[in-house]
């Protein structure tokens, strides 16, 4: 009876080969119970961070009635929350029609840390994004569609419109012409700087624009950005050479969405308008745009432990390199270990996968019962499109992998489990909270922590000033790319390990081998006769 051994492929047989290695290295990281608990720890580290703080936020607003929880969010045109707070002198049109008015001058105050305590410390001035110009909308009813042509206060000339979307004009050179223009659903703004030559900033559609709208001049002034929080400022602006097509009535007056003091009579910081030689002077506080910080609690606040959850899992990734080098009979090396490349992408395969499964299974959990969590405490919560959630719950899982499978590079490339865990949180923690605490944001443009913007849950508009912060919500990269550079540095690391470890082996046949299979032979007879 004759024996033979069935010829396989190198393909399939280098395949079949890494599924044992594959099955070997995910058996081996189950069958450890330090490393499990270990993936427990860091999913209930961020859990439990991120329940403490959207559990015990808290939010309350004086209104007219007393100090109590604050409203629901205003909502615009597309769902985002957004601020609709302005003085507005303005006519009733329909049809089509236009206005015309030079800003000849703008002014206003604002709140500055206070250089005596208790001293309310006011100045001059004006906030980059105070705004003046014309304004024409559906209605008064705040949300609601509209577009306006302006200047603002360190912008220039811009056209917004829908609170989201900005168009810049030219710069500000002195006094400015503004015009108007609206035809059926179309708005056009222009510019000019004497009067008599325009040039268009931009034309824009407001479908569903009824017949008859509202149009005129407005002034209104985001707060004073200091220590994480707005003050009190408002924008003071002089028109003059108006001119309306399409409407000759009387000058109305709003204060859109002013507040009440306690009291429920006296208005918080009420703007104005005063009327004299053909002149409206407007002042104004508040804004038209997105309240990407007043819109309420967001959901990305349920994952703000996400960096300290990751610290166990870095060690785990790290160790599961470093303690993985076994000896096979006779102190020689098992299979796997001849081919060092093949085990080691094995391993980050096994890693990867659990790392993308314990970050899924914490944000999966943290993210819904945060926000519910938020919601049940009567806090205002930023709304946030289904979309969005599914991209920071699975965007979160994606950075928990990328970060073990750099980690597990990191250890494979310096062979030493200390100093890889101490570089792994170097490059990933630490860049994060520096940044958090407001004092190097640029980490999180060049280093693996750029990964976390993939968690910001509201949009960053150019045309509002924010708080530049992880805590305020903000990174200095759109969510892709910032995981984009993260998955960069993991591919580069794990791929020089790579490359590292396949010149590192001996190739079958060849001199080294040879001598290392002999000297292999002596140990194995005497084990063998021992």
């Amino acid at each position: 009876m004759s024996s033979f051994t069935p010829h396989l492929s190198g393909g399939r047989a280098g395949r079949d080969g890494f599924s044992r290695v594959l099955r070997a290295e995910w058996d081996r990281f189950r069958s450890t119970r330090g490393w499990v608990l270990a993936m427990a720890a860091s999913v209930l580290i961020t859990v439990s961070l991120g329940l403490l703080v959207t559990g015990g936020a808290r939010s309350t607003c004086v209104t007219g009635k007393g100090e109590g929880p604050c409203p629901a969010p205003l909502v615009g045109p597309d769902g985002t929350a957004v601020r609709d707070k302005y003085y507005f002198v303005h006519q009733p049109l329909t049809g089509n029609g236009s206005i015309t008015a030079r800003v000849s001058d703008m002014t206003g105050q604002m709140r500055l840390p206070d250089a005596v305590p208790g001293m309310r410390n006011i100045k001059e001035g004006v906030v980059p994004w105070a705004k003046a110009g014309l304004l024409v909308r559906q209605s008064l009813k705040q949300g609601t569609p509209y577009a306006a042509v302006m200047l603002t206060g360190g912008h220039g000339v811009r056209m917004q419109y829908n609170y989201i979307h900005d168009v810049p004009g030219g710069p500000h050179n002195g006094p400015q012409w503004l015009r108007l223009t609206r035809t059926g659903d179309t708005v056009i703004g222009h510019e000019s700087d004497d009067g008599t030559t325009w040039t268009e900033v931009a034309t824009v559609k407001l479908a569903g624009l009824p017949e008859t709208v509202e149009i005129g001049l407005f002034a209104t002034s985001p707060g004073a950005m200091w220590d994480m929080a707005r003050a009190f400022a408002q924008a003071t602006a002089t028109f003059d050479q108006i001119e309306l097509r399409g409407a000759d009535g009387p000058w109305r007056r709003d204060d859109v969405g002013v507040t009440m003091e306690s009291d429920g009579r006296t208005p918080h910081h009420p703007g104005g308008v005063v009327e004299s030689g053909g002149k409206l002077v407007v002042t104004g506080g508040g804004d038209i745009g997105p309240a990407t910080v007043e819109g309420g609690l967001r959901a990305d606040l349920a994952l703000i432990g996400g960096a300290f959850g990751m610290i166990p899992m870095l060690v785990v990734a790290v160790t599961f390199r470093t303690a993985g080098r076994r000896l096979g009979p006779a102190g020689t090396s098992p299979p796997a270990e001849r081919r060092p490349a093949r085990l080691l992408a094995a391993e980050a395969t096994v890693l990867g996968a659990v790392a993308f499964v314990a970050g899924l299974v914490t944000s999966g959990v943290v993210v819904p019962a945060g926000l519910a969590m938020s919601r049940a405490n009567l806090n205002p919560v930023q709304p946030i499109t289904l979309g969005t959630e599914l991209r920071v719950i699975v965007g979160y899982a994606a950075l928990t992998a990328a970060v073990a499978v750099l980690a597990l590079g990191l250890a494979a490339l310096v062979e030493r489990g200390i100093a890889a865990v101490g570089l792994a949180v170097a490059l990933v923690v630490v860049p994060y909270l520096l940044a958090t605490a407001g004092l190097v944001p640029w980490l999180l443009m060049t280093t693996p922590a750029a990964g976390f913007a993939i968690t910001q849950s509201v949009p960053t508009f150019a045309h509002v000033d924010v708080d530049g912060s992880p805590l305020g919500g903000n990174y200095p990269l759109p969510p892709w790319a910032g995981l984009a550079v993260t998955c960069g540095y993991a591919v580069i690391t794990l791929g020089a390990a790579l490359a590292v470890h396949r010149r590192g082996v001996p190739r079958q046949g060849s001199p080294a081998h040879s001598r290392g299979t002999r000297s292999a032979r002596p140990a194995a007879d005497r084990s063998a006769g021992s």
